[in-house]
């Protein structure tokens, strides 16, 4: 593909007081035009709407956007084709989008501390593809958190780019009944890992792992071993971002993540790094793995982390832990057994069959129940994953919603009597979800 044209010197200014012109007058989401044109779409929508509104919203990596970046998502530069980057486009017409992306740059930078952004990923495992692509070549060898302990399919499994194009090397969490509990990264298995096996590139990060990770323990192995540090902080970044858990920026040679879930952007990947990386992470995005990038999900990106950035989502990054705190202790008393025993982020893992149920069964009763969460399979778990014998549960929309410590206290009793398969329990749950409407009128 050609090396991109530098876009015009002319640029399109508009300042905050300029009237709106005829066409920014008459655009806007219309759902009653959806409705007249299509309404088996709309009608699916809606309901989706009303389904998130009124049933509880426990998945881990979910949470609910604010209406700015909802209004970003809907917006005119969805039309907008934009390959390459600002001020070095292949199409004409791009002034404006490039605004929008310089603006999600500087924010992000600014956000985590970083010196490089690539707001361009369109997912979490988009990101991490170009950081291997930036990093790796197919054959090299990588050092990642097994998947039956946590970790991502973008970290080695078969069915995946990753496991097909690297040889990746899994280390995992210590087992139940170990002296620190059980369930925790077992570093000094990392350290002797990546010794024997001398790794070009060591994955940290989980899709399942509540404690926070030693960042400054996994540079010092890499560092021993010669090896990249990529951080996959797709679940924890948003709380980074709100002073909630620490930051990996300082340590890693490439953080990847996604800027939904906690940080409660758009769906979309994000990719930070130094300076001395900035090309090659660039160019592994575009034009090796991606082509135009979705300009009107950068400027919601770019609209979350200025929402990130302010003392209001710093105290929602601290509810978020806090909530999900208190809802492991009271999962712990109403039997389940808590993983780690406990947890440092918004993300909950439980054994569930201490209540007689399994992971899936424990997860269709909730679905029956109006209670949204996944079933997961523990490390060590004797089940196949396709049963498990646990659940994963995430505090980040809830509190979004405005729940606190008294509702936490609530949803556990709720989740325990749906394992116990209660009756009528789906309107009481509309009736508490009621009060805390994702998007207030």
């Amino acid at each position: 593909m050609p090396v991109a044209e530098t876009s015009p010197s002319y640029r399109w200014e508009v300042p905050p007081s300029t009237p709106l012109r005829p066409a920014a007058q008459t655009w806007q989401p219309d759902f009653d035009a959806l409705r007249r044109q299509d309404p088996e779409l709309a009608g699916a929508l809606l309901a989706e709407l009303e389904r998130q509104s009124t049933t509880l919203q426990l998945i881990a990596g979910e949470n609910f956007t604010s209406s700015a970046v909802l209004a970003a998502l809907g917006s005119p530069l969805a039309n907008k084709y934009a390959e390459g980057y600002p001020s070095r486009r292949h199409h004409s017409g791009c002034e404006l989008v490039d605004v929008a992306e310089r603006l999600a740059v500087e924010r992000a930078t600014g956000l985590f501390g970083a010196a490089h952004a690539n707001v361009q990923p369109y997912s979490g495992s988009s990101a991490v593809l170009a950081a291997y692509a930036a990093l790796l070549v197919p054959g090299d060898k990588v050092l990642a958190m097994a998947l039956p302990h946590g970790g991502h399919l973008t970290h080695g499994s078969q069915a995946n780019f990753s496991g097909r194009w690297f040889r990746f090397v899994g280390y995992g969490v210590t087992p139940p009944g170990a002296p620190d509990g059980g369930g925790l990264i077992d570093y000094d298995q990392v350290r002797a890992l990546a010794r024997e096996h001398r790794p070009k590139a060591i994955v940290c990060g989980a899709i399942a792992y509540p404690r926070h990770i030693d960042y400054r323990l996994f540079r010092e192995i890499a560092d021993e071993v010669d090896a990249y540090l990529i951080v996959d902080a797709a679940h924890t970044l948003g709380l980074v971002a709100g002073g909630a858990a620490p930051s990996p920026v300082p340590y890693a040679d490439v953080v990847c993540a996604t800027t939904h879930k906690v940080l409660r952007g758009p769906r979309g990947g994000l990719i930070l790094c130094g300076a001395d990386l900035a090309q090659r992470i660039d160019r592994a995005v575009f034009p090796f793995s991606q082509g135009g990038p979705h300009l009107h999900s950068i400027a919601a990106k770019a609209a979350a982390f200025a929402e990130a950035a302010t003392p209001a989502f710093a105290a929602y990054a601290h509810q978020v832990v806090a909530n999900a705190r208190l809802l492991a202790d009271a999962l712990a008393a109403e039997g389940m057994t808590i993983t780690t025993g406990g947890t440092d982020t918004h993300l909950i893992t439980a054994d569930v069959t201490p209540l007689g149920v399994t992971g899936v069964q424990a997860r269709g009763r909730c679905a029956a129940a109006g209670i949204v969460l996944d079933k997961y399979a523990l490390p060590y778990d004797p089940q196949p994953s396709d049963i498990a014998s646990g659940i994963r549960i995430g505090t980040a929309a809830v509190t979004t919603q405005g729940m606190a410590e008294p509702e936490m206290s609530q949803v556990a009793p709720l989740i325990a009597r749906a394992l116990r398969e209660e009756q009528g329990l789906a309107a009481e749950v509309a009736r508490f979800v009621g009060g805390f409407p994702p998007y207030p009128a």
